[in-house]
């Protein structure tokens, strides 16, 4: 065998210069020189069709913008409550939290009144702006597309042990989950 080159049985019977021609013509590769490439029907179809449920679920949260808004005014909306419950401890003061709008939360202090007042307030004793964390007054959050659902919450304060003078549910609207605040602890959640 040797000087002579192998010649599959397909093509026994042909000589080897016949060979290198029929390999030479494009479309024509011997059988089993070459793995089968591609997909099967089945593959294609299977892959489309979760192409397609995927598409018809995910796309309309894409496109739809209140959503994402609700929710980062939500998230901020939570921040802001929890950054005033610390300030009213750290600062052992009166924190309110104000509602102006519809789509607006303002947090201001009472800088007279004392802590141990607690029992006796009626109504919110802000007066000055709170300043946030970064040192800018006044702590706000504002957006332009998200809104507290009606009616209004109704401005509370945290004392200087983080109990909420008010507690209870807030709600932004297109959002399901409401914000709570809990009684005794001021946790908000």
């Amino acid at each position: 065998m040797r000087g002579r080159e192998f010649i599959p049985p397909l093509f026994h019977g042909g000589s080897p210069n016949k060979m290198k021609r029929l390999q030479k013509l494009p479309g024509m590769i011997p059988f089993g020189s070459h793995p089968a490439r591609g997909f099967t029907l089945v593959e294609l179809v299977t892959t489309i069709v979760i192409l397609g449920i995927l598409a018809a679920m995910a796309a309309p949260r894409f496109f739809d913008r209140n959503t994402f808004e609700s929710r980062g005014f939500y998230d901020q909306v939570i921040s802001a409550l929890r950054y005033a419950q610390k300030a009213a401890i750290g600062q052992n003061r009166f924190v309110c939290v104000d509602f102006p709008t519809s789509s607006s939360l303002k947090l201001t202090y009472d800088p007279v009144a004392p802590s141990a007042a607690h029992l006796t307030m009626t109504a919110c004793p802000g007066g000055s702006d709170l300043a946030g964390p970064a040192g800018a007054a006044p702590y706000s959050v504002s957006s332009s597309s998200a809104s507290f659902a009606t009616p209004l919450p109704a401005p509370f304060y945290f004392d200087a042990l983080g109990r909420p003078s008010a507690a209870g549910a807030i709600t932004i609207s297109n959002y399901a989950i409401p914000i709570m605040v809990e009684a005794e602890t001021g946790y908000v959640h």
